[in-house]
């Protein structure tokens, strides 16, 4: 089940891209879109996560950290931010614990969602799709979000 909006976001701690500890509860006063995806270098997954790349002033301005999450183990997500040239965290939930407090676990892997968590810890924008081949794209969430103001 997706966790609503207005619900505290499930506190969690998983590796990065260089294998270092991340975890929500450390980004308190900082608002943070995670976002869950199927897999590094997959074709949907790279369109989504390079528009974020290109609008990320855009998410910047409205004070908000892209950080985005898949079963990809560290040494993957390397790969993938150097190659597409990512400037945002990507974390590893190999076993999809995260995801699926989130409600992003599916019976055939990682759904794709997006989670507006604000400074408080307090989910604000909750989407997960029905259909991993659909993607929030950049200005959907940058109008969503500024909605929010």
């Amino acid at each position: 089940m997706t966790i609503p909006i207005g619900h505290s976001a499930p506190d969690f701690t998983l590796p990065d891209q260089d294998e270092q500890p991340f975890r929500l509860s450390d980004s308190a006063g900082k608002r943070l879109l995670l976002v869950f995806y199927p897999g590094d270098e997959t074709p949907v997954c790279t369109r989504q996560l390079c528009d974020y790349r290109d609008g990320l002033d855009s998410f910047a301005d409205l004070g908000v950290e892209v950080v985005g999450i898949s079963r990809d183990d560290a040494e993957s997500h390397r790969r993938f931010r150097e190659r597409h040239q990512l400037p945002f965290t990507l974390l590893s939930d190999p076993d999809m614990s995260v995801a699926d407090q989130y409600g992003c676990r599916g019976l055939l892997g990682m759904k794709r969602g997006v989670f507006l968590v604000d400074e408080s810890g307090i989910v604000r924008y909750a989407h997960v799709e029905a259909v991993a081949a659909f993607r929030r794209r950049r200005e959907e969430l940058v109008e969503a979000i500024g909605s929010l103001e």
